[in-house]
């Protein structure tokens, strides 16, 4: 194609993008020596399971197991390694962290890349707020391995060595939009898709007949919050409303918010975390809402784990959170795409090319 840029193994490429991977190379070095040390165990899962999660928005890759009789069993590359870990918690482990390959289908662009890598860790036993502080601890250790004072997004910067700003989802959309959140949630997770429509063309937002509370929850959200946060240093939402946190348990504070929190630095989303919710039947009811969502809005369903579902009935108490690794190199190290940080990236066909201008 002519004027495309040179492919990722020309040499001359490769030398730009070298210093990058290496620091990936410290990062994750450094990573297994900081877990090592506070002894957790990494595992392995597989990446290939029977569901790839029941998330509404994640698009999987599907394959099939050819048998021995060569029937064909629906197969799904993971989306997330965070079934499998969990299962290994039920199983008796009591710290684990992954660091996985994972695949998401209809992401890519700057910020994402249909193969990546997901750090995950697990706490058994342990509050969610722990995790807020390993964050702390693992966003110094990223900069440290690049040798980097700031992260740097964008001409965005954020220090990653600063006490993290925490801010509740109510508060976010009070400071960033006007939006009283919590008046449009009941206590039992009902939510008023009217009130928060009638909140959202006041901001100015676009507001459509079929859209859901959650359609409108994600616009504002989007619009209005996210690219707000993480400047000059790193952000803590926390406390999402429950229709908003699939796999979380509610907060005993409030239960129309679950213990739910995602870490920003310039902009960007870079983690997301639970207290997890081990209640094998109100998963299930939220798993069957978030595929009646995906059945509407893309026309298709995922099937639920229902071994998932066993071990959820032995899984102590436990906190976990993913964190995309790449995106993490990424602001480390002050890279423009995410490709950068990628040693080997997927070859981007025609159409996503032309999606990507």
């Amino acid at each position: 194609m002519t004027g495309s840029p040179s492919p990722w193994w020309a040499p001359h490429r490769h030398a730009d993008r070298r210093p990058a991977l290496l620091a990936r190379n410290r990062i994750v070095a450094a990573l297994r020596r900081h877990f090592a040390a506070r002894d957790f165990v990494e595992v392995e899962a597989a990446a290939l399971q029977v569901s790839p999660g029941n998330e509404a928005h994640l698009s999987a890759f599907a394959t099939s197991a050819i048998g021995h009789d060569g029937a064909a069993s629906p197969l799904y590359l993971h989306t997330s390694p965070e079934f499998a870990c969990k299962k290994l918690l039920a199983a008796g482990e009591t710290r684990l962290f992954s660091l996985a390959r994972v695949f998401r289908n209809r992401e890519r662009g700057p910020l994402h890349h249909p193969e990546f890598t997901m750090l995950e860790w697990y706490r058994a036993g342990e509050d969610y707020e722990v995790l807020m502080r390993d964050c702390a601890d693992i966003l110094a250790l990223a900069a440290d391995e690049a040798k980097a004072r700031s992260f740097r997004f964008r001409g965005r910067e954020s220090d990653p060595f600063a006490d993290f700003e925490r801010l509740t989802l109510a508060e976010a959309f009070e400071r960033h939009a006007g939006i009283d959140l919590l008046a449009t949630i009941e206590p039992g997770g009902g939510t008023d898709r009217d009130g928060l429509a009638a909140a959202v063309a006041a901001c100015g937002l676009r507001v459509a007949a079929d859209d859901s509370w959650a359609d409108l929850f994600s616009r504002v959200l989007v619009a209005l919050i996210e690219p707000k946060l993480g400047d000059g240093r790193p952000t803590l939402l926390y406390e999402y409303p429950v229709s908003e946190a699939a796999l979380a348990r509610p907060s005993a504070r409030d239960p129309r918010v679950a213990e739910r929190f995602e870490l920003y630095a310039c902009g960007v989303e870079l983690a997301n975390a639970f207290g997890e919710l081990t209640d094998p039947h109100e998963q299930r009811r939220r798993f069957e809402i978030e595929m009646a969502e995906k059945a509407r809005i893309y026309g298709e369903t995922y099937p639920i784990d229902e071994d998932f579902l066993s071990a959820l009935a032995i899984m102590p108490e436990a906190s976990g959170i993913a964190l995309g690794l790449d995106r993490l190199v990424m602001l480390a190290v002050g890279a423009p795409r995410i490709d950068d940080v990628i040693w080997t990236p997927v070859a981007e066909t025609p159409a996503a090319m032309d999606g990507n201008a």
